[in-house]
């Protein structure tokens, strides 16, 4: 452990001047070739990491499931359809892809249109057996339910549980219009929001959404200068989410159903009448990383159970096998969910160390490094470090929540050496720390 003096004079004068003092900081700096670390600080103290914890569940991923892993999403029924019509059930059975959505489902759809299935006779019928999951609160972690980064997992996850709406401030400077670009049967808009003059800003903020059925009410301010905004949603149970989705999509198609949505399971002697492969998880992490995607997260998470159905705490025992089998020992980790997306998620800075040099050494090491921001250039870091020696230099997943600010991953400096580079920072005000972040990033690209 080092003391607030040894760290570099740039750090230790942006946390003093944030008001944070240096035992609410963890810090751990070391080459991807090993050996002794350039800087340790708390480095063995359990931390709360925010999304950072998403690099251990992709890593993970990576190498228990294997980069070429795919989720499989299928249609079946316990009959074959006769003349365009299904007399029985349609079953939609899901396995937890994290990346089924509306042009995806709507492409599943055409599959069963283009075999020639125009009328389902029977119910549809959800089919989530692959995951056995407690209810969830979305509401729980910050009062925020209707926000999409609060959606549960889900063995049949549509389009990331959520609707988007498009806010239009009227040219005209008169009203501001919405629009429903995600289609749903029996949506209804309540528009009374206003058009506001002030600066664009956290405009999420004066927009106040509530529902109310399948009516979405939309009141407070739109500033006319954020000109066009997307908003997303996340307004409704999984089930009526989907059959919104399924009826308005299946009728573009030109077929019909009168049956209900229901839950359910499709029984062993259904058959597949189409079926829809996700991406590879070698393209799935990069979305997970590069934008922090929590409820993607999560479904990785779970889909690490080796078990059918998966749970939780069979994700966490796969883990903690996994971390064993690699002589990983991280006795401060504490897995919740995997997104970061907790109050209870720990993991020291020099367990993080620890993870990224055996995850430099591993045979996916190029699809995690891959799936990180750079600095300076895409994802939740394009606007971040886009000036300066580290642009374009380090590929780091970032952290942030309520008293947490976190960083970690992988910095090239300037004379070629690479170094894993670690810090959290877990502290009322750590809303304050990202000056000390990147004086710690500069110091180090400067080396």
């Amino acid at each position: 452990m080092t003391h607030a003096a040894e760290l570099p004079p740039a750090v230790s004068q942006a946390l003093q001047e944030a008001g944070i003092p240096s035992r609410s900081v963890a810090l751990f700096v070391q080459s991807v070739d090993g050996g002794p670390a350039l800087l340790s600080h708390n480095a063995r103290q359990a931390m709360n990491p925010a999304s950072v914890m998403k690099l251990l569940t992709t890593y993970a991923g990576l190498e228990l499931l294997g980069p070429a892993h795919t989720w499989r999403s299928e249609a079946l029924a316990e009959a074959s359809p006769a003349g365009g019509r299904l007399d029985g059930n349609l079953y939609l059975r899901g396995s937890g892809d994290p990346k089924l959505g509306l042009e995806q489902f709507w492409l599943l759809l055409r599959q069963l249109r283009a075999r020639g299935l125009s009328e389902i006779g029977g119910d549809l019928v959800l089919d989530r057996s692959a995951f056995a999951l407690p209810p969830h609160d979305p509401g729980e972690f910050d009062n925020e339910a209707l926000r999409p980064y609060n959606a549960g997992p889900d063995a049949l996850l549509l389009n990331f549980k959520s609707i988007r709406l498009v806010l239009q401030a009227d040219p005209t400077g008169k009203e501001v219009r919405v629009i429903a670009e995600t289609p749903s049967e029996g949506l209804q808009i309540s528009n009374r929001l206003s058009l506001g003059r002030e600066a664009c800003g956290d405009w999420h903020e004066q927009v106040r959404p509530a529902v109310s059925g399948l009516t979405i009410e939309l009141s407070g301010s739109f500033p006319a200068a954020c000109g066009e905004k997307a908003l997303q949603l996340s307004p409704w149970p999984a089930d009526v989410q989907v059959e919104g989705l399924f009826r308005a999509l299946w009728r573009e198609l030109g077929g019909s159903f009168g049956g209900r949505v229901r839950a359910g399971r499709a029984p062993a002697s259904a058959r597949t009448l189409a079926v829809h492969a996700s991406p590879a998880l070698g393209e799935i992490v990069r979305d997970i990383n590069k934008y922090s995607n929590n409820v993607m997260a999560r479904q990785l998470f779970l889909s690490l159970d080796s078990e059918r159905p998966a749970t939780t705490d069979g994700a966490r025992r796969q883990i903690a096998g996994w971390l064993q089998a690699k002589g990983l020992k991280l006795p401060e980790l504490v897995l919740d969910n995997g997104s970061g997306l907790s109050r209870s998620e720990r993991i020291s800075a020099e367990g993080l160390g620890q993870l990224l040099r055996a995850a430099w050494q591993s045979p996916v090491m190029p699809e995690l490094i891959a799936s990180l921001p750079i600095a300076g250039v895409d994802g939740t870091l394009q606007k971040r470090f886009n000036t300066g020696a580290a642009t374009g230099r380090a590929h780091l997943k970032s952290g942030y929540l309520d008293g947490v600010r976190a960083i970690a991953g992988y910095l090239l400096d300037q004379s070629g050496k690479r170094w894993i580079v670690v810090c959290m920072i877990n502290d009322p005000k750590a809303r304050l720390g990202k000056p000390a972040i990147d004086a710690l990033l500069l110091w180090l690209a400067k080396r």
